[in-house]
């Protein structure tokens, strides 16, 4: 039986005169708060402070980098008790799903998701043993006991992990009451939301229709005519900065922009409303309500983050069976430079204005994301995301983007996950590369020592407050 352990230099650069710099800058750094300012976890769970209820409804059933792996190697999602949309059975036993789990952790050799768990394993949970078939009821029983416990109810430990801050995700449409709770706790956690509009500026997202019917009765506005629709995204963004909100997200499926006349954007609405616009239309549409938003952005002050390049829900059987957000989303080919031009040419010079945009297609890092956010002073470029929340991907992340668009034009980490016990691990994969990264620049005489310690305080902590106005 194998032992767990966590290697002291693990994704330290192999030149011992390197890593020796890298050890330097990481002592620098390790102990940092952890500011998470955009992710998924569920506010309730901070609200209500209620334990955890098992080994595989904390660390499987949320987390879809987990079973879109099990998934590809024959195992079903109905077997790892993900709920079904028609009602139909599935596993309700969860220390079978562990045990399921167990038997092929070996899928995850190499990958991010094997670190990250490794992590929770040891540093969370204290096991001795590595993960196998035969140390899985250890796992579950000594997981499952240990979330009872007081020291492992949600607050204690976001707490114990060094979170300043976090901010989870909700549609226009929440009423955002677990917020509310969490904020008349008198809790010291910071959990704030971000708004999230896709639900209601897509037309193309189900239940479009029924939902702007929702927005308008929400806030009282005519969302019958485009100006009342307008006023009612206003309503609703003014809403959630009342409850702390700092940022916009917007998972359009391409980055298109539009500049639209008053009279094109009202046919335009009158058509999605109507439940009549074609695929072309309903990019369209999405394109003018980026540059809405962005105009909006303007005068609230909230920061836009843009996450395109992704094909969501591709397996339309896991989509019809399971639901969205199913591990069955996949990286698409990315336009940027002509996309974004009609929001940059009436808003790209305006300093009030902060824009992170993100990419799941990295042939766009150093042709179009660095030198548009090296020119245009409303752009920042969001870190490695998703795919390439990775020791590679943020590798080649760095590498690519540095030359031209800076390390003070990128925005510091976020991991922009629903498995909360995996934040303080993908934050230290996020430290741990940066400062291998910046310790081969001091190597390769590009940089001072000093000027990399700097750095890496900066893209640790810095740089994530500065650009989301924490």
């Amino acid at each position: 039986m194998s032992e767990l352990r966590l290697h002291p230099d693990r994704l330290f650069p192999a030149d011992t005169t390197t890593r020796d710099i890298a050890r330097r800058l990481y002592q620098e750094i390790k102990n940092l708060p952890i500011v998470s300012p955009h992710g998924h976890t569920d506010p309730q769970w901070f609200a209500d402070n209620e334990p955890f209820g098992n080994a595989s409804e904390l660390l499987i059933k949320p987390d879809h980098y987990v079973f879109r792996m099990l998934y590809s190697q024959g195992i079903s999602l109905a077997s790892l008790g993900i709920k079904s949309r028609d009602g139909s059975a599935v596993e309700q036993d969860p220390r079978k799903i562990w045990r399921t789990f167990a038997d092929n952790y070996f899928l995850f050799r190499g990958t991010p998701s094997r670190m990250w768990l490794d992590y929770v394993f040891k540093e969370v949970f204290a096991m001795e043993k590595a993960l196998t078939p035969d140390t899985a009821d250890l796992y579950f029983d000594t997981i499952t006991d240990s979330l009872q416990k007081p020291e492992f109810l949600p607050r204690a430990l976001f707490e114990k992990a060094n979170i300043e801050t976090i901010a989870t995700t909700e549609s226009p449409l929440d009423d955002l009451r677990h917020h509310k709770k969490i904020r008349e706790s008198g809790w010291k956690g910071n959990v704030i939301t971000a708004f999230r509009p896709d639900p209601v500026v897509d037309p193309e997202f189900e239940g479009f229709v029924e939902n702007v019917q929702r927005l308008g009765e929400i806030t009282g506005e005519d969302t019958g005519t485009w100006p009342g629709y307008l006023a009612a995204l206003r309503n609703r963004r003014a809403y959630f900065a009342e409850h702390g909100a700092t940022s916009t997200d917007h998972g359009h499926a391409t980055a298109a922009t539009a500049d639209l006349s008053p009279s094109e954007c009202e046919t335009l609405y009158a058509k999605a409303i109507a439940g009549e616009c074609t695929a072309q239309d309903a990019e369209l549409f999405r394109a003018q309500i980026l540059t809405e938003m962005a105009g909006m952005s303007i005068e609230d002050g909230l920061v836009m983050q843009i996450h395109p390049g992704c094909f969501r829900n591709h397996n339309a059987e896991v989509y019809r069976q399971f639901g969205r957000d199913k591990g069955a989303d996949i990286p698409v080919q990315t336009e940027y430079v002509r996309a974004l031009k009609p929001l940059l040419d009436k808003y790209g010079n305006d300093t009030r204005l902060s824009i992170i945009l993100f990419t799941l297609d990295e042939t766009v890092y150093s042709r179009e994301l660095a030198p548009l956010a090296g020119h245009y002073p409303t752009l920042k470029l969001g870190p490695a995301w998703w795919f390439h929340d990775s020791p590679e991907g943020m590798r080649r992340f760095r590498e690519q983007m540095t030359e031209t668009g800076g390390f003070y034009n990128s925005v510091g980490f976020n991991d922009d996950t629903r498995a909360f016990l995996s934040i303080p691990a993908r934050h230290d994969v996020a430290r741990r590369m940066d400062c291998g990264f910046l310790a081969r620049l001091v190597a390769e005489h590009r940089i001072h020592e000093d000027e990399a310690q700097a750095l890496a305080v900066d893209l640790t902590y810095n740089l994530v407050k500065q650009a989301y106005k924490l």
